[in-house]
């Protein structure tokens, strides 16, 4: 059994599989790694300066010459550049495909298919993909409420994949995310009509993860029931909604009754600093990530996990883990049969 199907076909890759881009967690030895496995790596860099995307990129080619992604939020809320400049240094790179999250595409689908590159949108509804793909996407990522990070949808995976499905027929390749962390996941996400996956959480758990040990540690350690959609770490990206683990900070401010920005416990505390401890503080509310270089006390930070985060369970190299979510994959659809005729 062969696991192709036209999101392979449309990016010449082996798998359907795609490293969601987890933010500063991305890195070229990531991305790379995923990409020369057989699947789609990913780079993030909406949080990255200009020279520092380029150089991301660069990096990335020269460890694969396999097709990558790129991806750049479109909320100028966040961005540290401008958003025409960044994309116009991401496609100067030679991004092979660019994706578009909190935001529309339609206004950069030209300038990238200029490029030669491909363009993808996060959607989180069958009428945002419908917008998505008269604007002329290449693809459309649903992104469901169970996803870790940053959320744009308010819809499940299991609905919002076949409703997907229904608006844009076989127009363009479809690509579910959320909740997704093994073969079983990735099977189900074909049986509900996606051409492919995207897992962030379990890639987060990977030797070329740009993350810390100990969040890394809580990666491994909790299960299903441990995190919390909320706005609550909104330093940097106000009005966000986002899934993380549940700690102290989150425990204390429901206890204090749940109070708005500006009054809630501990608002101005520094919990931890980059650069080894000397540089940027990170208070308490902060959505920085927490990533090897940051100095303090981590599990107080915004640890950005989905649901799927009882299914990561360890912490291995990506190529490794992208072949063994294959063979997953392949065992799940083939047993199918069999579980139905008992």
């Amino acid at each position: 059994m062969t696991l192709t199907t036209p999101l392979c076909d449309l990016l010449e890759i082996e798998y359907p599989i795609v490293q969601a881009p987890i933010g500063s967690a991305t890195t070229p030895e990531l991305a790379a790694a995923v990409s020369n496995a057989g699947g789609l790596g990913h780079l993030a860099v909406t949080w990255r300066d200009l020279e520092e995307t380029r150089r991301a990129i660069r990096g990335t080619h020269e460890l694969t010459d396999q097709p990558f992604a790129v991806n750049l939020v479109c909320d100028d809320a966040t961005t540290i550049v401008e958003r025409d400049e960044h994309l116009e240094a991401i496609l100067d790179a030679g991004a092979d495909v660019v994706t578009l999250s909190f935001g529309e595409a339609a206004p950069f689908v030209e300038q990238i298919h200029e490029a030669g590159a491909l363009v993808f949108q996060t959607v989180g509804s069958a009428a945002a993909a419908r917008e998505a793909v008269a604007a002329g996407v290449d693809a459309v990522v649903t992104q469901g409420l169970e996803a870790g990070g940053h959320v744009q949808s308010e819809v499940a995976t299991t609905a919002l994949v076949p409703r997907v499905a229904d608006a844009v027929g076989d127009e363009v390749p479809i690509v579910a995310a959320g909740g997704i962390a093994d073969g079983r996941g990735i099977a189900a996400a074909l049986a509900l009509g996606a051409d492919g996956a995207w897992l962030g959480t379990r890639f987060v758990a990977t030797e070329e993860a740009s993350v810390h040990e100990t969040y890394r540690r809580r990666l491994r350690e909790s299960d299903e029931t441990d995190t919390a959609y909320t706005t609550l770490f909104d330093k940097g990206w106000p009005g966000t909604p986002h899934r993380v683990l549940r700690n102290d900070t989150l425990e204390r401010w429901e206890a204090a009754g749940r109070p708005p920005a500006g009054d809630r416990p501990g608002e101005d505390d520094v919990v931890a600093r980059t650069d080894d401890g000397d540089g940027e503080e990170i208070e308490r509310y902060d959505e920085a990530l927490a990533t090897p270089a940051v100095k303090g006390d981590i599990e107080e930070m915004a640890l950005f996990a989905g649901q799927s985060v009882g299914l990561t369970d360890d912490v291995r190299p990506a190529g490794a883990l992208l072949e063994e979510l294959v063979a997953e994959t392949i065992e799940t659809l083939s047993e199918l049969p069999a579980a139905r005729h008992g």
